[in-house]
Parts: C-alpha cells; structure tokens; sequence
C-alpha cells in the first residue's frame, strides 16, 4: 500500500526519497541507510554522490559513506541543514524543492509533438537533445524497464524538449526538464505541462515533486508548482 503524503514535511521528506531513488537508478550504484542515500565510489556527472534522506542527517554520517579522495565529489543537501565547509566541500548552488497536488492537467500546447519513449535505442538521441549535443551513455535503458518516463518534445524529426517521471517516496519526480528552442517560454512551459499530463495519465492519486532554482523555478511556478523548502548541493573542492 502506498501512502501518500500530504504535510510540508512528509512531502519534503517524499521528494527526497524520490530523488535518491532516481539518482541510484542512473548512477546504479550506492546503498540506502536510514538517513541518506550514499555511494562509496564516484557517480556520473551532475549526480551527487550521497543525498539525505532526513533533517537529522549529520555531516559524519554523509562523509562516512562518499569518496573524497578522488575529486568532484559532491552531496544534495535535501533539507540545507548541513555544513560541510570543515571538511572540504564549497556550495554550488542552492535550491527549492516544488510541489503540485494530484490531479488533472491540460495536456501540452503550442508546435512541438510529444511522445513517450519505448525503445532502448532512443535513448541516445534523447540524452544528446537534453545535454546540447552528446550522448555519452548516461541514461541506461535499464531505467526504461524500471518504469520511468522519458517525454519527448520533437520539432519535425528533432528532438528539442523532455523531461523525465520516475515514482518513489510516493509521489512522482519530475527531473531534467529541458526546452532549448524555447520562444517566448512557449516550449519550456509545454515541457512542464507534457510532464503534468503524464503524470496525471499514469499516477492519478499521486502528488508531483522536484526541484528548480532560477528561472527554471519560475517556469514551474507558472505550471502551478509551490515551494516546499530549500536544498543545497555541495561540491568537494579541497
């Protein structure tokens, strides 16, 4: 049985969840404790090495489990109560974890086409179109056998915007909203309402949780995403 959560807290501590559960699922490898997500050897770029799972995290339980010999180490703070500034790590950036409530949603409008991904070899050009250029492996196509979506926004033959959908924590994550041809915020506004109607076909009684920072964070709002809480991500940079 899934329980849904309803409380600024639960559903802080639900996106969290959400969060590691994705980032293990790419980097797939790691281990869950009661406080954290952690994985002892390196993660692919842009995904940290250890996520906390509660506020009650300490800074000794996130070091015990991470590697910070090798650089680029890097932590999600989920609740930015950490300091880890003793011990090496610098903050990159800061953030805020959003929330929409279940529910319907108008499906996406405006020139791009939108479709779901089923085939392993799609991948490639999905991972290409969202980092600008290469694909380098980063999006598995294990992750398609796991359940999570991969929404693609195709301008003619050539894929131009998506997003990604994975459950856990119970509530859904959206991750890695992309628009690059965006005009007048048209396609990144129909990549957030793409995600929203997926979302509202698959999951119906699920929440939808994430977490933006500058005007990506305005996009969400626009599509009608409220601020939960911050969080921080750390990189080791002694």
């Amino acid at each position: 049985m899934i329980i849904i959560p309803t409380s600024t807290e639960h559903l802080l501590a639900a996106a969290a969840r959400n969060n590691a559960e994705w980032c293990a699922a790419v980097s797939r490898s790691g281990h869950f404790r009661d406080a954290l997500w952690c994985s002892p050897r390196r993660t692919p770029p842009l995904y940290p090495d250890a996520v906390t799972l509660t506020p009650g995290a300490t800074a000794a339980e996130v070091l015990a489990g991470v590697d910070t010999a090798a650089p680029g180490c890097s932590v999600k703070d989920s609740f930015a109560a950490l300091d880890l500034t003793s011990a090496g790590f610098e903050v990159l950036f800061e953030a805020q974890w959003i929330h929409r409530p279940p529910g319907p949603s108008a499906p996406p409008t405006g020139r791009l086409e939108w479709h779901e991904l089923e085939a392993p070899g799609e991948l490639a050009a999905w991972e290409t179109a969202w980092n600008g250029g290469e694909s380098t492996g980063l999006f598995h196509e294990g992750l398609l056998r796991e359940g999570i979506v991969f929404l693609a926004g195709r301008d003619g033959s050539r894929i131009t915007a998506g997003a990604v959908l994975s459950t856990g924590g119970g509530v859904v994550g959206v991750s890695n909203v992309f628009a690059h041809d965006a005009h007048d915020h048209a396609d990144a506004d129909a990549a957030w309402a793409a995600a929203l109607d997926a979302a509202a076909r698959h999951w119906p009684e699920l929440p939808v949780v994430g977490y933006e920072h500058g005007e990506d964070l305005d996009t969400a709002a626009r599509a009608g995403f409220t601020p939960l809480g911050p969080l921080r991500i750390w990189l080791h940079t002694a």
